[in-house]
């Protein structure tokens, strides 16, 4: 019974070092592959192989039929550049300044959660990965892992995506081990009273393992009673910066900034929500115009190349977000992949500013968007 005790504990030992073989094997392939990839698109058709078919639904899907996931990069495909010739761009300046602190480039990760499910330590992969980009990274309410434990893995500037949950006093506690943990602001989610209809996402649910929650109180985390006062409440004890998070509509723009609130992010949430509003891209015009340069403006959704950012910026955005490219690198190579994914975006980004003739982020303005009736 001792003998057969102890075989079959070598014989699990094996499987798991064999497994663990394995993973590193797949994982130095991957990596292989990846100097190979040289668009986020590439990324994207690499890390539908890579990662869970399970777990790939939850990445890519949008709500219902996915009109607006799709209109999201459709959108920028329909906006035309008018370059300038003949202008020195041999120096190239990215810098942006976003709520206090100097970014090298407008370009961010926006909030992505479920990371463990396409990478083991997701959450602290991408955090790494950012670092290693020098991009700052929104760290999930629905990360797998505590926010405290993430910024430690940091070492580029995080803020933090807040759900604001029905017990207000763990919602409170949370915040503040945000803020002492080092999260330069907080980024409010206010277009989800409920989830949308994830038809795709449902339809691979029991396929996936339960996940670690450790920044939510329990699987009913979304407060439909969430109202302006909530926000007020927020600033009234948060000591860093409150955004928020997911404003389409203009009117909203207006009442944010009489609310005090100090940036936003124009977001539908990936499309994964409210099915058939406009991409981001498209709304972000009206929202500037409302705003009127009293607040810096975060644009995410459908961004894919660096002309895209370029098109966000001249439309009045301060800086753009991603989400699923940077889970597509994850997926295929860990911190690596995600280093990758931003570096590629960024290295567009400045290539698009050359051939535009626009070497500062303040050259560009809507005299480089080409006009409709044109």
């Amino acid at each position: 019974m001792l003998i057969s005790t102890r075989r079959k504990a070598l014989l699990s030992g094996l499987a798991i070092a064999s497994a663990s073989i394995a993973r590193l094997r797949a994982q130095a392939k991957s990596k292989s592959e990846m100097d190979r990839l040289l668009s986020l698109f590439d990324f994207e058709a690499l890390a539908q192989k890579e990662i869970s078919p399970a777990a790939w639904a939850r990445v890519q899907g949008g709500s219902a039929d996915e009109l607006t996931l799709r209109w999201n990069h459709e959108a920028y495909e329909h906006i035309r550049l008018r370059p300038h010739a003949l202008v020195d761009v041999s120096k190239l300046d990215t810098r942006v300044r976003l709520l206090g602190l100097e970014l090298p480039f407008p370009i961010l990760l926006s909030p992505t959660g479920f990371q463990s499910a396409v990478y083991p330590d997701g959450d602290l992969a991408s955090a790494r990965g950012a670092g290693a980009a020098q991009a700052l990274l929104v760290i999930s309410s629905s990360a797998s892992k505590p926010v405290d434990e993430v910024v430690k893995t940091a070492t580029a500037p995080v803020w933090f995506q807040l759900y604001v949950q029905r017990d207000r006093g763990f919602t409170k506690d949370l915040v503040q081990r945000a803020e002492s943990a080092g999260c330069r602001a907080i980024a409010v989610t206010v277009d989800s009273p409920t989830f949308g209809a994830r038809n795709r996402e449902a339809a691979a649910q029991g396929e996936l393992p339960p996940r670690p929650l450790p920044n939510l109180q329990g699987r009913d985390y979304l407060d439909p009673t969430l109202s302006w006062k909530d926000i007020d409440w927020l600033r009234s004890f948060s000591k860093i910066p409150i955004l928020l998070k997911g404003i389409l509509n203009p009117d909203d723009a207006e009442i944010a900034i009489k609310a005090g609130v100090s940036g936003i992010m124009v977001s539908n949430h990936g499309a994964r929500n409210l099915d058939t509003v406009p991409a981001t891209i498209d709304a972000l015009p009206h929202i500037v115009e409302k705003v009127a340069g009293r607040i810096p403006l975060v644009v995410d959704g459908g961004v894919r190349r660096g002309t895209d950012v370029v098109k966000a910026l001249a439309l009045g955005a301060t800086a753009v977000g991603i989400g699923r490219p940077y889970l597509y690198g994850l997926g295929i190579a860990g911190a690596e992949g995600v280093t990758r994914v931003v570096q590629i975006l960024r290295k567009e980004f400045e290539m698009a500013m050359m051939l535009t003739g626009r070497p500062t982020l303040a050259s560009i303005d809507r005299s480089l968007i080409w006009p409709k009736e044109w």
